[in-house]
């Protein structure tokens, strides 16, 4: 082979192993309007997802400054804080949820990661119930296949997605008779929330009720392709539509967060990390990123 062709090449995977790492420490934050008659009042809420430990500034100032920014009445979070694999270090997840519960009201939703780590407990020991407690300590709402009415308009429903439907290539079909065994029955009267780590079960989650889901799980794809989306999932899965952004399903709609974090491939092209702002009005949406 050429030489030059070589050096080029090299060239070329440096550049973009630059680019991955300035991406994986850069936030940027989507914001979405939704409309609905379901509430008297405008509400705000920020959502985080995949942290997976990442950290964005010393003591991560420059994700507590967004969240300020934003100005929400409660900070929803979509699992997958932490990375559980060949360890399970909550450290810097308990630190970023301490600092917000100082402000905001949490309200939590298991992700695979943490769902992990309750179901192996032979391999991780109590550091799920020793995490879940410290939580529960300072103020958290841990919705483990849990729902909460924040008030006479809103409810918000935590799913805990069993490993099938994790699975690579294949996982299994989800029907709302599944979600009815976990939570029971949608509050169709109000405004309905559901915190549903994986994105592949939009259909299901609108039929059941949810008439916001709020996911995450697929890290935006990976590598994100002008024209084409995000490169390949966690699970294997390519070219999925639903690696991130807002899916609307017979009115009801789905916010596919693209994560804060990576953990067993460590790249981001064209796919910064990502803090979503959910403003709450009536009827349609709007996306602006900031």
């Amino acid at each position: 082979m050429n030489m030059w062709i070589v050096v080029l090449i090299a060239a070329t995977g440096l550049g973009l192993l630059l680019r991955s790492s300035y991406e994986r420490k850069t936030l940027s934050v989507s914001e979405y309007v939704l409309e609905t008659d379901k509430v008297r009042s405008d509400r705000t809420f920020v959502f985080l997802s995949d942290l997976h430990d990442n950290c964005f500034g010393e003591g991560q100032k420059d994700l507590l400054r967004a969240i300020e920014k934003a100005n929400p009445e409660a900070v929803l979070i979509g699992g997958d804080m932490m990375v559980v694999k060949k360890g399970a270090d909550t450290h810097a997840a308990l630190f970023l949820i301490e600092k917000l519960a100082e402000k905001y009201p949490i309200y939590y939703g298991n992700g695979n990661h943490e769902m992990r780590m309750d179901q192996r407990r032979s391999q991780y020991g109590e550091t799920y119930d020793i995490y879940r407690r410290r939580l529960q300590e300072i103020g958290v709402v841990y919705l483990s296949d849990y729902s909460v009415q924040i008030d006479d308009q809103i409810q918000i429903s935590g799913l805990n997605i069993d490993s099938p439907y994790y699975k690579r290539f294949k996982p299994d079909a989800m029907d709302t008779e599944y979600i009815e065994q976990k939570l029971g029955k949608a509050k169709r009267q109000m405004y309905q929330i559901l915190l549903a780590h994986s994105p592949l079960y939009h259909e299901t989650y609108s039929r059941w009720g949810a008439d916001l889901a709020l996911c995450g799980h697929f890290h935006g794809g990976t590598v994100r392709i002008p024209g084409l989306g995000g490169l390949m999932t966690p699970q294997y899965q390519f070219f999925k539509q639903c690696c991130g952004g807002i899916h609307w399903r017979e009115g009801k709609a789905m916010i596919v967060s693209r994560g804060l974090g990576t953990h067993s491939i460590n790249i981001r092209l064209n796919n910064k990390p990502e803090l979503i702002v959910i403003r709450i009005r009536r009827n349609v949406y709007r996306r602006q990123d900031v």
